[in-house]
């Protein structure tokens, strides 16, 4: 899989947010006491653990966006793995602006790494099974392109990126639908022929009505393992089969062994402990 990126587009406004909120009324009053206007310096970006990177472009735009002449040397690229101590990004402009910028880039930096590195270990904790690691859509409000590109930076994938990705037919809506045959009928009706229809079942019985109704893919939900491999067993590949609900570093393997397709991991996007990184200035230079 190809790491792309994300466009400048899809992050600047939300880094200008966060340096607005950290300058607030009156700006670095501490930088603007000690360090003079003409001075310039040079810092370093460190990963003080190891780790997966991911957004180093979106903190380096913090630096840019303060100094539009900032200048950086990137030594370890998104996707890639870094060593605790090892340099990441050399940066170089007006001091006053990489302080400015410092925490900033940092924050954005540090969580998107560590989403990244938990996203690694899980994939390596499936192997040799070919399941799909995958995000959803519990993510930080505002955040949510910049985790998703760090689950890919960490080698998995992204489940849908909104309401209007697919349609996931959940517990309420089987509900309010009376069934999850009426709720996958009302669905294929209305949507365009694109559209994936994806359902939540919580019991064999709820798959096999799943099963009946055409659905695309279905959630296997909180199912235990037994239960999980003959889900998996009673789909036969006739539709995509995704785990779900309180899996972990320690039941990933098993949940991959049942021959699900995907997994699917909410906490990676809003509980993975974000990666101790920092911006050291060189006394040096």
């Amino acid at each position: 899989m190809t790491l792309r990126p994300p466009p400048a587009l899809l992050y600047e406004e939300l880094v200008r947010a966060a340096l607005r909120e950290d300058l607030g009324r009156g700006g670095d009053l501490t930088t603007d006491s000690i360090v003079e206007a003409e001075a310039t310096a040079v810092g370093r970006i460190v990963a003080r653990q190891a780790g997966r990177v991911a957004g180093l472009e979106v903190a380096l735009s913090a630096f840019r966006l303060l100094d539009p002449e900032a200048g950086a040397q990137i030594r370890v690229r998104d996707g890639e793995d870094a060593a605790a101590g090892a340099t990441l990004a050399i940066v170089s402009g007006r001091a006053r602006a990489l302080l400015a910028a410092e925490r900033t880039a940092l924050n954005l930096l540090g969580r998107l790494c560590g989403i990244a590195t938990a996203t690694r270990d899980l994939v390596q904790a499936v192997r040799p099974h070919p399941a799909r690691i995958v995000c959803t859509r519990k993510t930080t409000p505002g955040l949510r392109a910049l985790e998703k590109y760090a689950v890919r930076a960490g080698g998995g994938h992204n489940h849908r990126f909104g309401l209007d990705d697919a349609v996931l037919i959940k517990d309420n809506h089987r509900v309010l639908a009376g069934g999850v045959r009426p709720a996958v009928e009302r669905a294929r009706r209305a949507a365009g022929h694109l559209v994936k229809i994806e359902v939540e079942v919580e019991t064999l019985a709820e798959l096999d009505e799943a099963l009946a109704a055409g659905a695309d893919a279905v959630l296997l939900d909180n199912l235990p393992l037994d239960l999980l491999r003959r889900a998996v067993e009673a789909i036969g590949g006739r539709c995509l089969a995704e785990a779900s609900g309180g899996i972990t570093p320690r039941t990933v393997h098993a949940v991959a062994a049942t021959g699900v397709d995907v997994i699917s991991v909410g906490w990676l996007t809003h509980s993975a402990p974000a990666l101790d990184v920092s911006f050291d200035i060189d006394p040096t230079v």
